[in-house]
């Protein structure tokens, strides 16, 4: 017989590759700690689509929607992937301190996380995994310390990258040639996050992003 699993226990995963096997355990609602998870990388470097992946893999975790003031792409959609404002509203946002950081990322580009949105997932019992840039991810750590996890997803080299933002067909090679130079520029920060994941081959990076965020999750913080 085998022992009988909570409800709050997700099914086994089998890594192919190793056969190891192990369990996602979701925080009880008695026992919730609201923590963070923040993933960070180079455009490019493919960490949104691991966490989506992470998002698939744990109904206990939410996205947190950042606001920008750049132009939406043509796929996104307001209030899902980014809270689009104009330089004005962002401007009125943070005289009001609406935010919990931001940082002009690109020339006259925005980008911040809003106090109101890490409230509404926290008071939903959910954790909160974020897709940000490397200095985003930096100032939530100094913030949240050892509640917070950061993550730093890293392509296998810059010649990949490269490769990677030119098949997308969404810029041209000077905004390509800026990602890159700024991509130089992040991996000077690369000790200070907890955790370095090389996206290679995305079924590993799934599965290995999926081992350190159930670990995460599972630490209680004295």
């Amino acid at each position: 017989h085998t022992a009988p699993r909570s409800r709050n226990e997700r099914p086994l995963r089998t890594n192919k590759r190793t056969t190891s096997k192990y369990f996602i355990v979701n925080s009880a609602p008695e026992q919730f700690e609201g923590k963070i998870i923040v993933f960070a990388a180079p455009s490019g470097a493919g960490k949104t689509t691991i966490v989506r992946h992470i998002l698939n893999a744990f109904n206990n975790i939410d996205f947190s929607v950042s606001a920008t003031t750049r132009q939406p792409r043509n796929y996104e959609v307001n209030g899902v992937h980014y809270y689009f404002l104009s330089a004005d509203d962002f401007q009125s946002k943070i005289d009001s301190e609406e935010f919990i950081e931001f940082e002009e990322v690109y020339e006259g580009v925005y980008y911040g996380t809003l106090k109101s949105e890490m409230e509404r997932l926290w008071k939903e019992q959910k954790h909160i995994v974020f897709d940000i840039d490397v200095q985003g991810a930096l100032s939530i750590k100094e913030l949240y310390g050892d509640k917070a996890l950061t993550v730093f997803v890293e392509p296998p080299s810059v010649q990949v990258l490269a490769e990677r933002l030119r098949a997308r067909g969404t810029e041209d090679e000077i905004s390509i040639q800026k990602r890159i130079a700024k991509f130089n520029n992040e991996m000077e920060f690369l000790d200070k996050f907890d955790y370095r994941l090389i996206n290679d081959n995305l079924e590993e990076a799934f599965y290995e992003a999926e081992v350190v965020v159930n670990k995460f999750l599972n630490t209680t913080n004295d």
